[in-house]
């Protein structure tokens, strides 16, 4: 910070000066930028003010700046400007009564969520903690080894942290929420071990010096971000809340949108693979990777038609069933291979659990700055007035415009999960359940996740502040869920 200070208050003369203003403002405006010229300021003898900042390092800087702190800067620019025309021309005096509400409001539901979460991430921390004690997490990391291997290159074979990702992405598969983020959470805390072993391995061998080894530790790495796409792809397989909402808002076929949402989120999935592994330079065209995804599709269309035999209520009954049964076999497996390993499996589950208090701590701060956000965007009407110009636009085209209703559930979805179920809810409501835009609404909620809370929650509990490609790879896999699920609705109730 004192380099930072040193640096506004040196003098300079000419046309300096504004450079150098605006220059202040544009580090206090991104924080993994002050934080990298902090660094390199320790390396400098002189400290920053040595920088010749040119135009075109102007433009290297602007190249570097963190995508989700931009997004969020936008939220509050465009809720203002928006709030502020609605109060001068239109003489809305509610406007920005409703936007500091909502500050207070998504503030109050953040701290709220992490206080909830509190519980659940250690119990869930503490049976993982046994899992690797007893050995399970490094049994599933050698199965899975020639997969990951392939998609995660980075990753030493048979690294438990394999067996972490399974499990996150088995149970969000699931619809298992609850268990999901907590096993997510220790996978990016050790996928952040792995990329800081290489890190020290690097700076020993003269690779890199400290100032880049303490840049690349705040820098997110391939497999992280690999990682996070295939959480925000969405891939489910039993959207269990939907169909629930679907009964109960009265739907005549709550499950008439189940072979839809397999669908959608089969191709948001396969498409977050292939963009991310483009981004990353790997080759999927190898004999392991077309056999594991020509795999999964066999295993998606038998699951498709096994469900597609039964009737709507033995269908929720089974869909629910299995999903519990498998979670609690998940549990009784760990502790089993504790007791077979002679573990101490009690005081194995407290060691881990006592992670979960801390970890739900540190992620508060991120919680409240993109909900707080999200919730202002959508107080100021400028959520609104996307849909409308949407609408407009598809029109102006000749296309049919049927499927623009849904659009607010699509786009709230990589926001806002509760935020996007609401949208899914409402829809339902007005339109009604079995009409297309409700069903539409259905099968966008289940096609893709919440994006920015999954970048948020998993990078901020690791301290990730550049996320390099992460953001462009999970919305185009988003974009490529909500273009399927919008022809697929189109073919099974247009």
């Amino acid at each position: 910070m004192k380099y930072f200070i040193k640096y506004l208050n040196t003098k300079s003369g000419g046309g300096c000066g504004s450079r150098r203003l605006f220059f202040s403002w544009f580090l206090l405006c991104n924080s993994e930028l002050f934080i990298t010229f902090e660094l390199r300021s320790k390396v400098l003898p002189f400290g920053i003010s040595q920088i010749n900042l040119e135009i075109h390092s102007l433009i290297r800087i602007f190249a570097l700046c963190m995508v989700l702190n931009w997004i969020w800067v936008g939220f509050f620019i465009i809720a203002f400007v928006i709030a502020l025309v609605k109060l001068v021309f239109l003489g809305d005096y509610e406007v920005f009564p409703a936007m500091m509400d909502s500050t207070f409001s998504s503030s109050k539901t953040a701290f709220e969520i992490s206080l909830g979460l509190t519980g659940v991430l250690s119990l869930w921390l503490g049976i993982m903690k046994i899992g690797e004690k007893g050995g399970v997490v490094n049994v599933l990391a050698r199965l899975l080894s020639p997969i990951f291997t392939k998609l995660f290159p980075d990753i030493p074979k048979g690294h438990p942290v394999t067996g972490s990702i399974f499990m996150n992405i088995a149970a969000n598969m699931l619809g298992l929420d609850n268990a999901a983020t907590p096993l997510g959470l220790k996978a990016m805390e050790q996928l952040e071990e792995v990329k800081t072993e290489k890190l020290k391995v690097r700076r020993e061998a003269g690779e890199i010096n400290e100032s880049e080894f303490q840049e690349l530790k705040v820098t997110a790495s391939n497999p992280m971000i690999m990682f996070l796409v295939l959480n925000t792809s969405g891939l489910t397989l039993i959207p269990i809340s939907i169909l629930v909402y679907r009964a109960q808002l009265g739907a005549a076929q709550p499950t008439d949108i189940f072979i839809p949402i397999l669908l959608a989120t089969f191709f948001s999935t396969l498409a977050g693979i292939i963009i991310t592994s483009i981004f990353q330079k790997i080759n999927l065209l190898n004999r392991t990777m077309l056999l594991t995804l020509g795999g999964a599709a066999v295993l998606v269309a038998a699951i498709i038609w096994g469900f597609g035999q039964l009737d709507s209520v033995l269908m929720n009954k089974v869909s629910t069933s299995a999903a519990n049964i498998m979670l609690m076999l998940i549990i009784i497996a760990f502790i089993l291979a504790g007791l077979r390993k002679k573990v101490n499996v009690y005081d194995a589950f407290i060691e881990g659990a006592k992670d979960g208090f801390t970890t739900a701590v540190r992620i508060i701060p991120y919680l409240v700055a993109i909900l707080v956000g999200i919730g202002v965007f959508r107080a100021s009407g400028a959520m609104d007035m996307l849909i409308d110009g949407i609408r407009w636009s598809v029109e102006a085209c000749g296309a049919n415009s049927d499927f623009v209703g849904a659009l607010p559930t699509a786009l709230m979805k990589p926001l806002s999960g509760s935020g996007a179920r609401g949208m899914m809810v409402d829809a339902m409501t007005t339109y009604g359940a079995d009409s297309f835009i409700g069903r539409l609404s259905c099968i966008f909620q289940g096609s893709t996740d919440t994006t920015f809370y999954i970048l948020a929650v998993y990078f901020g509990s690791v301290g990730i502040v550049k996320t390099r490609h992460a953001v462009t790879c999970g919305l185009l896999a988003d974009l490529a869920g909500i273009i399927a699920a919008i022809a697929i609705a189109y073919m099974f109730f247009g």
